[in-house]
């Protein structure tokens, strides 16, 4: 007779609870991930029309888009469809028949990509998954895309932006300001919104990015000033612009050349961030020792120090290094780049992030030796580039970044930690109610774990009953 296996009900039971929790998992995330893949394309789509426009100075909304041979006019639902329609027409246009680059297709299932990575390594992905839980930590998992989606918004935004950055930047050496000013204006919004947003705190996150106290806030409020008055006096021409007619230098054919006032034009641009130093001190000194403010304030304030640490970094090495060697150490446009990507992720990744750039190009420089020796010969690209792969690397590979920081830097933590104010009323039975004010550091996420720092200030509300208790 044929005997019976015994049946192992406790691996029946967890491979159902198994399929159940992916099944829940596909459920709660397989809708959001496939409509952030399609955005993604559809940004795409339009990063190829900002990469193509912008440096013609054509307007981006008119005319529609069109074949640039035989101006015939491209019919959404067939050409103009992202991925799909390229691959529709065969890669050629359907009236001329001429070739249509494979780089649009390209740019939108990169673009869809690098949205539909976010969205994975932000909320499917869990914390406490090795490498990849850590890149952006728990707060976004528990808050999910609908508590976090203004900051996912601003996140995206810089990513699509260096992309456009990079490919246009490459080409003409050249960085449209509209890009980086619009990743400014998306971060801020975005922090304000976030900030009125109900959200889950974790005992490892209560904020995307390092916020800040009031000291750091009030420097960052006067900087913003500063950068706002500066650039009104430039528009009213009380300042004047830097390398105006650097184009009389530049050669027929040529992108580049040879501009021989460098260190003149410096002194505008000092000028220009005169108004910027003053005002980013006297917000330093009237906030100075002020407490912690709430966390909106916290937030917007830590994206404009981002925003200026971010270009502050960069603008000093274009003023200095040109003052110095009496031609143009970094362009203007790496200077908004940097600071628009500060805006978004706060003000320590914009360090990091500058000090790794440099590694980046030097890979460039030595693949373009070695390939210069077996006969192709590699043309030079600018530094906005490297800026770009860079933020993409600190942004995407962080436990990384802090394993290599740990070594190379031990003992020393990075100031990646949030800090939030609650302020409570207790009962005392001693001296009656009391203001209690808690400074909330939590630990690092990732590899520099530290146990959590909790301390009371306690304060007094009456003097007179200090007095009497003394």
């Amino acid at each position: 007779m044929w005997e019976r296996a015994p049946l192992n009900l406790l691996a029946v039971k967890e491979l159902t609870i198994d399929q159940l929790m992916f099944k829940a998992e596909m459920l709660e995330h397989l809708p959001a991930a496939i409509f952030v893949f399609v955005l993604g394309a559809c940004v795409g789509s339009f990063l190829n029309v900002l990469v193509y426009r912008l440096p013609r100075n054509i307007p981006l909304l008119t005319p529609p888009s069109s074949c640039p041979k035989c101006d015939h006019k491209l019919r959404f639902f067939r050409e103009n469809l992202p991925i799909i329609g390229w691959i529709a027409i065969g890669g050629k246009c359907r009236y001329c028949k001429t070739p249509v680059s494979i780089e649009y297709p390209f740019i939108e299932l990169l673009t869809a990509v690098l949205f539909l990575a976010c969205y994975i390594l932000c909320y499917w992905v869990s914390p406490s998954t090795p490498f990849f839980g850590e890149v952006f930590g728990e707060w976004w998992h528990v808050n999910g895309i609908y508590r976090s989606l203004p900051m996912f918004i601003a996140l995206v935004t810089m990513v699509s932006g260096l992309l456009a950055m990079t490919i246009i930047d490459a080409r003409t050496f050249t960085i449209p300001i509209q890009i980086p000013v619009f990743m400014t204006i998306v971060a801020m919004l975005a922090a304000v919104a976030q900030g009125w947003m109900t959200m889950r705190h974790t005992p490892s996150q209560m904020w995307p990015y390092p916020a800040i106290d009031w000291t750091w806030a009030g420097a960052s409020f006067g900087g913003m000033f500063g950068v706002l008055l500066s650039t009104v006096l430039l528009k009213i021409r009380v300042f004047t612009y830097s390398f105006a007619d650097y184009d009389e230098y530049v050669q027929e054919g040529e992108v580049l050349g040879e501009y021989p006032h460098a260190r003149r034009e410096m002194c505008k641009e000092l000028l220009f961030v005169f108004p910027i130093l003053v005002c980013f001190i006297i917000g330093w000194m009237a906030g100075y020792e002020k407490g912690m403010p709430s966390l909106l304030i916290q937030g917007v304030a830590g994206s404009m120090l981002g925003y200026l640490v971010g270009g502050g970094l960069a603008w000093g090495v274009r003023i200095f290094g040109t003052l110095g060697f009496g031609r143009e150490a970094m362009g203007l446009g790496d200077v908004h780049l940097l600071a628009g990507v500060g805006a978004v992720v706060g003000w320590w990744d914009p360090i990091l992030i500058f000090f790794i750039a440099p590694f980046s190009g030097l890979l460039h420089a030595g693949g373009a030796v070695i390939l210069e020796k077996i006969g192709k010969k590699q043309s030079e690209i600018p530094y906005g580039p490297h800026l770009a792969v860079a933020t993409l690397l600190v942004v995407f590979l962080r436990p990384g970044i802090n394993w290599v920081w740990s070594i190379a830097m031990p003992g020393v933590s990075q100031p990646i930690t949030e800090k939030i104010q609650t302020n409570r009323m207790q009962d005392d039975l001693t001296y009656g109610a009391i203001q209690v004010s808690i400074p909330i550091t939590p630990h690092v996420v990732g590899c520099d774990k530290v146990k959590q720092d909790v301390s009371l200030v306690c304060g007094f509300e009456s003097s007179e009953m200090e007095k009497g208790h003394a």
